[in-house]
């Protein structure tokens, strides 16, 4: 027989702050770089994103496993025969980030770093009524 472990409210909400803080800059950073054609790695940026887990059995809240690159999406062939990352063709390889998506991903990262912000909002109202309540 497993035990099940609950984290307090508190803890689910403070993961799922940090782990959506971490999501929105690194979209950010994918947003950033969505033209650079050259890193330090050599060719095009590539779009990176956030892999989360659940912290365990239970509610426990939300792990940060890693930040990765997205190795499925081929780099965007653009014609730019004046650019000087340009192939003999006139082609750059561009990064593989795509504006409309990272808004979308932006826009939920907000929106339940907001969610996160409200338990723990609601759970301050809930102790400081139980104190009010106990005097």
């Amino acid at each position: 027989m497993s035990s099940l472990t609950i984290a307090s409210p508190v803890d689910i909400a403070i993961s799922g702050l940090r782990a959506e803080a971490l999501r929105m800059n690194v979209i950010a950073a994918n947003i950033a770089n969505s033209r650079t054609t050259r890193t330090d790695a050599g060719g095009p940026y590539r779009r990176r994103s956030v892999v989360l887990s659940t912290g365990g059995e239970g509610l426990s809240g939300v792990r940060i496993e890693r930040v990765a690159p997205d190795l499925s999406t081929a780099p965007k062939r653009v014609y730019l025969p004046g650019h000087p990352d340009a192939d003999a063709q006139g082609y750059v390889l561009m990064p593989n980030v795509q504006l409309p998506v990272e808004m979308m991903n932006l826009v939920a990262a907000t929106r339940a770093y907001q969610a996160n912000a409200a338990v723990l909002k609601r759970y301050q109202e809930i102790v400081e009524l139980a104190a009010e309540l106990l005097r």
